[in-house]
């Protein structure tokens, strides 16, 4: 059997060596009362890498995107985003600095055109002044011009741009998916966090959904940390899988070493002899 990664050590692409990781948490923990949610959970995420968290319901995964984009605010442990210490950010903050999620539920703004969720996501990367809007400028004219021209760029990469009047309420679901990919791309993130993007899509649409999350990685050049019960899915795209039960990280490596795992198998699975 292949000997087992130490799950606290960081596994890293060659092409990420030697670079500062984009985010990489260190003994972090979050207890609610007296029930610990998550503790010691130590991991790094290379500058391009594609990861995967995964584990049973209940486990944390989704505490820990709370943590990682400042929903929460750890109970000890470290978290440094581009090697800076993220301890004073707030959620406003960590999304400017890089980090894009996405959400199980999906949160369009469901009665707004595709086109209008795509430049609340770029409202950021506005550079006019309120008396340039409010007088219309011809500064504010050109601002909105190149940044309606940025989000049909954007929506274009995932053949979406002829859908930009179409209310996002009004398309397929896993369009909507992809649309809510696409208004967190906006905003010019560093690594973008993906919680179970498969949710609901038939196996047509999470074939669509894998192309797209390595497009994601090799044209914007990021990091992509997903959660997904969607195996197939996970063991296709992510290059290391860490594995969650109990709010503790008890597994780390490459798909092949995780569905290898006796200790993986046992979280999902039980214990032999157990009913």
């Amino acid at each position: 059997m292949a000997q087992r990664h130490d799950p606290r050590l960081p596994i890293l692409a060659e092409r990420d060596l030697g670079k500062t990781p984009v985010i990489e948490c260190k003994k972090l923990g979050i207890d609610f009362g007296g029930l610990t949610a998550v503790d010691d959970f130590n991991i790094t995420v290379g500058q391009t890498e594609i990861a995967g968290l995964i584990g049973p319901n209940g486990a944390g995964k989704t505490t820990i995107f709370n943590l990682l984009t400042k929903v929460y605010l750890p109970t000890r442990g470290s978290m440094y985003l581009n090697g800076s210490d993220t301890r004073d950010m707030n959620t406003i903050a960590a999304n400017r600095a890089g980090i894009a999620r996405t959400f199980q539920n999906i949160r369009l703004f469901k009665e707004l055109t595709v086109l209008e969720n795509v430049l609340v996501g770029l409202h950021n990367k506005m550079s006019y002044k309120l008396p340039e809007a409010v007088l219309r400028l011809p500064s504010y004219w050109r601002e909105e011009r190149k940044t309606r021209e940025k989000a049909l760029d954007l929506l274009s990469i995932f053949d979406m741009q002829d859908l930009h009047g179409a209310k996002a309420g009004s398309l397929p679901y896993g369009s909507q998916r992809r649309l809510e990919i696409v208004r967190a791309l906006a905003t010019d993130p560093i690594i973008l966090l993906l919680d179970e993007p498969a949710a609901g899509m038939n196996p047509s649409e999470t074939g669509e959904l894998m192309k797209n999350i390595i497009k994601i990685r090799d044209t914007f050049h990021i990091a992509v940390l997903l959660i997904e019960h969607d195996m197939h899915l996970v063991m296709n795209v992510c290059e290391v899988v860490g594995v969650l039960n109990y709010g503790r990280l008890i597994a780390k490596g490459s798909p092949k070493e995780i569905q290898d795992d006796p200790l993986v198998i046992e979280a999902y699975l039980g214990k032999k002899g157990e009913t």
